[in-house]
């Protein structure tokens, strides 16, 4: 309850100086209206339905980039986990494709896809892809070898030391790249829209800033920041409930 009411509080403040800010004439209400008056913008938006339909869309191409990329970025994990010699192989190319800027992909998803969903999905899955790849590649490297020696030594099947094993050990490092990955999914959901056109929240903010609706486009970012913090926050439920064997999860819970 303390840190829902210092989160309050923190909000309060902001509030604060955002409706201050503008009204001393500090900053031009040109370029930052008072926020009673984004608030009411913001309440008009929410009552609508073209603001629910843009949000949907961005969700949508969230929810299917984030998927694609966890499940491709496990069972690639996994695999090199598996084969000998595959992570030395393997370690100088992700090392060099993982830099590259998911931004700097936008020409090449709107040669194959235009302004579709499509581009929205080519540069969510890559910039997801490794934050999920490169904890899974910590969580199978932090597998005790001597446990992983002894049950080798019992002929345990590759199946039952993935699932006994291999599994519970990176299953932190899977959710901690889970929880990155939703946070970088949602960036580029959004900048992808914003920058390509794709249908959704970011078109939205860019029609509104191209029309000179200032308190529109303050708006739908606060839209977009409410809806990165139910993100976030639902990744932790789900973390929290997968990993309350865990003692980093068991040390959360007040005594």
């Amino acid at each position: 309850m303390r840190d829902i009411a210092y989160g309050i509080l923190g909000l309060g403040i902001l509030f604060a100086v955002a409706e201050a800010v503008p009204r001393l004439g500090l900053i031009s209400r040109d370029f930052l209206p008072p926020a009673d008056e984004i608030l009411h913008t913001l309440g008009r938006d929410l009552a609508g339905r073209e603001l629910w339909t843009a949000l949907g869309e961005t969700m949508r191409a969230w929810a299917i980039g984030l998927a694609i990329a966890f499940v491709l970025a496990l069972a690639l994990g996994v695999l090199i986990d598996a084969i000998p010699g595959a992570r030395a192989a393997t370690t100088s190319t992700v090392e060099f494709l993982r830099p590259i800027p998911s931004v700097a992909l936008i020409p090449l998803a709107t040669l194959l896809y235009g302004a579709d969903l499509g581009s929205s999905l080519l540069l969510i899955v890559y910039a997801s892809f490794w934050q999920v790849l490169i904890q899974v590649l910590y969580g199978v490297a932090d597998v005790d070898p001597v446990a992983r020696d002894t049950a080798r030594s019992y002929r345990l099947s590759h199946w039952t030391i993935l699932r006994r094993l291999v599994w519970p050990t990176a299953l932190p490092y899977v959710m901690t790249g889970l929880r990155l990955a939703a946070a970088v999914a949602f960036i580029l959901a959004v900048t992808a829209e914003l920058v390509i056109g794709s249908p959704g929240l970011g078109l939205q903010i860019q029609l509104a800033q191209s029309g000179g609706a200032v308190a529109e486009v303050y708006a739908l970012i606060a839209v977009a920041g409410l809806t990165g913090v139910a993100v976030n926050l639902a990744v932790r439920q789900l973390e929290r409930r997968l990993l309350s064997w865990h003692p980093s999860v068991r040390g959360e819970t007040p005594r």
